[in-house]
């Protein structure tokens, strides 16, 4: 039996365990989020824990509408804790420590950096949302996306709310008809021939996030009416780090890619490469009618293609902090791609009675490559200790693209036409400069922010054309000197912008002012010579934002914005590929204008975010591909000013997070325009545009995530509608061994090939197209991890010596 001191003793042990086993589990780790200008409080932050080495997160949950959070049930250990907001810079607390003597750890207040500019470096180690809706712009994460893993910016970006991809790999915003694609706030179209190229060899796994910004701020070049950024990966652990992985698909589609970076003191070295295959197949119908006052007759017309493309992309970049006030970054970027390409065609020439009178087969053989090279560098100087801050940007580019093409076409019937052989060599060859000098600073006790600055933009286009027709009789090839030439393009755009941003008690209000002075001149080698006189535009933009009861906000904009015409618009160089229906570019297109504004509600909960949008935009002189027929069947399409485009647009945005497990977001926008021509009166026409995006995305047990995709658009075009079909996809993954393998199954509409149904219509013809495409496929990926942190232990001095 016990005695009273050895019964004391035991329950002190006793409480004393209990204690320690309570605090072991019942450890707290809270704090508030608020702004570092200001000190305003952030509602709906992302807040995320990570035990210290992990690579996945213990929990994320968001603040509340105080700036508050609080993660409780926490054992013993060293945790690190993530705060990430839309149009803020990703702040990270390590070395949190529970014990349990404390194990209540107040953090305090976490201040957060207001992001200058949007397309700056974000570091994201941790599992965000794959959707966040923000007032004015969409933001995709891309590593927290199942469906990104191991494929391409062109795959990804069909899963970004309100945008789309065309056939041709072409991505544009919903609703908006001129869309610009930047890669770190830098114009992709000055660093390829065919951006399309680019993104698709560009791998996912070096993108941080794609930013859909629909009404861009002053400081970006006024071209196009929204901008979508791709934010590439700098890099961000100490130490070195970084993933490879493949991925394969039934249909004979590749990638491997891989990359790594290591972060030291005080600079970063960061690198990817990449390699893709790609089989395309798919085939064409088309159905024109050509009425005219004497007669009606028809064609249709039959084709198919199969395409086989390789492409690589490598990437390298340097980040040093010089000191506490200076940073430098320099990146390069080379891609290089092939492809070979062969398609059939069929022409039926059909009269009035829809009885066959002629058939053509034409057969095409084509090959081609191109090889782009991008340097980029960028300086930054905190010029005060007030925040005052000075970039200056530039970038140098050089791309060469080589085409060669033969078109064999003959008449099974009638059997006294003759057939034609014909050879076209197309070499094109860009230059750019891009330079930029920005200056932002706080004022007025930090309240308040002024930004101003220049640009510089200059770009060469030179386009040879050569054309070769079979002469039969002599067995030789002889030039075609109608359609051989060379076309020589120069852009100078020189920028210079300001702007003011106000904010106080909940409210933001920034005005700023854009002008630019263009420069334009381009010639044939004919002989022919196109002056443009320079021109200078102002592109005023104000936007003004309510942020009340912590959960709501208010917003509205007003911007203009400017389509220039490039120089594949300009370029009256004849394609005859098609030799039924032959194009051109129009070297007299003017610029459009559009005049843009939008009214936004945004009302966020705990679990959820809801953001509805009204736009309302007016443009003159519209540039659209316009197509003719002449009496002897042949159209002939171009580009022109087709008039006047009123349109009014209704977005709804939303996301739904019931657990931290599951997420869906879901976007719909239905557009009402209205063409107005002076060129044409079948151009005046009014119609809906609409689409519909919707997500899904679960982390599942054992290390399991799943994701689905689904999109629908379905869109008016000038002289008819772009019948949309739906596009989807699934995927699920799994990792292994402490995350540092991964493996992902993903398939891309297996309800079905991807079909295309357009109409065009012009005073004299009306035309359907139908057309589909390989895109059913089901995708196998592999990738792996690896880490290797560098220890930052502090070196403990030796003891003092005994004298």
């Amino acid at each position: 039996m016990k005695t009273p001191l050895q019964f004391l003793f035991s329950l002190l042990l006793f409480l004393l365990t209990a204690i320690n086993v309570y605090a072991a589990e019942k450890g707290v780790i809270r704090g508030k989020v608020v702004e570092e200008v200001g000190g305003l409080s952030i509602p709906f932050a992302v807040v995320s824990i990570f035990e210290a080495t992990a690579e996945q997160p213990l929990q994320t949950i968001q603040t509340d509408e105080f700036g508050a959070f609080k993660f409780i049930n926490l054992k013993s250990g060293i945790y690190k804790v993530k705060i990430s907001y839309i149009g803020f810079t990703t702040l990270f607390v390590d070395e949190v420590t529970i014990t349990p003597k404390e194990f209540d750890k107040n953090l305090g207040n976490l201040k957060l950096a207001n992001e200058q500019s949007n397309l700056n470096e974000v570091v994201i180690t941790a599992q965000k949302p794959v959707v966040e809706f923000g007032a004015d712009m969409i933001t995709y994460n891309v590593g927290s996306s199942v469906l990104a893993e191991g494929s391409t910016a062109t795959d990804v970006l069909k899963n970004v709310p309100m945008v789309t991809v065309d056939i041709d790999g072409k991505a544009s915003i919903a609703g908006k008809r001129s869309t610009r694609v930047f890669i770190d706030g830098k114009p992709s179209e000055y660093m390829t021939s065919n951006i399309a190229d680019l993104l698709n060899v560009l791998p996912s796994d070096a993108i941080d996030k794609i930013e859909v910004m629909t009404n861009p701020p002053s400081k970006y070049s006024g071209d196009g009416e929204g901008i979508l950024n791709i934010v590439m990966k700098k890099g961000f652990k100490v130490g070195f780090n970084g993933n490879v992985g493949v991925n394969v698909g039934l249909q004979g589609n590749t990638n491997a890619n891989g990359n790594a970076s290591y972060k030291g003191k005080n600079y970063n070295l960061s690198s990817s490469a990449s390699y893709r295959h790609n089989i395309g197949n798919g085939n064409s119908e088309s159905y024109r009618t050509n009425f005219f006052p004497d007669t009606t007759f028809y064609y249709n017309q039959f084709n198919n293609f199969d395409n086989t493309n390789n492409g690589g992309n490598f990437r390298l970049g340097f980040d040093w902090d010089i000191n506490p006030k200076q940073n430098l970054r320099i990146s390069t970027n080379y891609n290089a791609n092939s492809s070979d390409r062969q398609s059939g065609n069929q022409f039926y020439y059909l009269n009035e009675e829809y009885i066959e009178t002629r058939l053509r087969n034409q057969s095409n053989l084509g090959s081609g490559n191109n090889k782009n090279f991008v340097f980029n560098s960028d300086y930054s100087l905190q010029t005060d200790t007030s925040g005052g801050k000075l970039q200056i940007g530039i970038t140098l580019n050089t791309n060469s693209n080589n085409d060669a093409t033969s078109f064999n076409r003959a008449f099974a019937f009638p059997a006294n036409l003759n057939p034609t052989l014909q050879q076209n060599q197309n070499e094109i060859a860009n230059d750019g400069l891009t330079f930029n000098l920005d200056y932002d600073k706080p004022v007025f006790k930090k309240r308040d922010r002024i930004e101003f600055g220049l640009a510089y933009n200059y770009r060469k286009n030179d386009n040879d054309l050569f054309v070769e027709n079979f002469n039969f009789n002599t067995q030789q090839f002889v030039t075609n000197q109608k359609l051989s030439n060379k076309f020589f393009f120069k852009e100078n755009i020189l920028a210079s912008y300001a702007s003011y941003n106000y904010r106080k008690e909940g409210w933001s209000l920034k005005g700023g002012l854009r002008a630019e002075y263009t420069n334009v001149n381009f010639d044939l080698s004919t002989g022919q010579q196109y002056n443009v006189n320079p021109y200078l535009s102002l592109f005023p933009n104000l936007s003004i934002n309510r942020f009340f009861k912590r959960r709501y906000n208010l917003g509205a904009t007003y911007s203009v914005r400017i389509n220039r015409p490039r120089e594949n618009a300009l370029n009256p160089q004849i394609n005859n590929a098609d030799s039924l229906n032959i194009s051109y570019g129009n070297p007299n297109l003017d610029p459009n204008y559009t005049h843009q504004m939008d009214v936004s509600f945004g009302a966020f909960g705990q679990k959820w975010s809801f953001t509805p949008r009204i736009s309302y935009s007016v443009s003159s002189g519209v540039i659209e591909r316009y197509r003719i027929v002449n009496p002897n069947g042949i159209s002939e399409s171009t580009f022109d000013n087709v008039g006047s485009n009123t349109r009014i647009a209704l977005w709804l945005n939303g996301n739904f997070r019931p657990t931290n497990k599951i997420t869906a977001n879901g976007s719909f926008n239905i557009v009402q325009g209205s063409y107005s021509s002076t060129l044409n009166s079948s151009l005046n026409r009014d119609g809906l545009s609409y689409g519909a995006t919707l997500g899904l995305s679960m982390q599942l047990p054992y290390k399991t995530a799943f994701e689905s995709n689904i999109n629908y658009n379905n869109n008016i075009t000038a002289q008819g509608r772009n019948k949309g079909s739906i596009i989807s996809s699934f995927g699920a993954r799994k990792s292994f061994f402490k995350n540092t393998w991964s493996v992902r199954v993903s398939t891309s509409d297996p309800f079905g090939r991807r079909n295309n149904n357009s109409v065009s219509q012009g005073l004299n013809f009306i035309s359907q197209n139908f057309s589909n495409n390989n895109s059913s496929n089901l995708n196998l990926s592999l990738n792996y991890r690896f880490t290797k942190i560098k220890s930052t232990k502090p070196t403990i001095p030796p003891p003092p010596s005994k004298q």
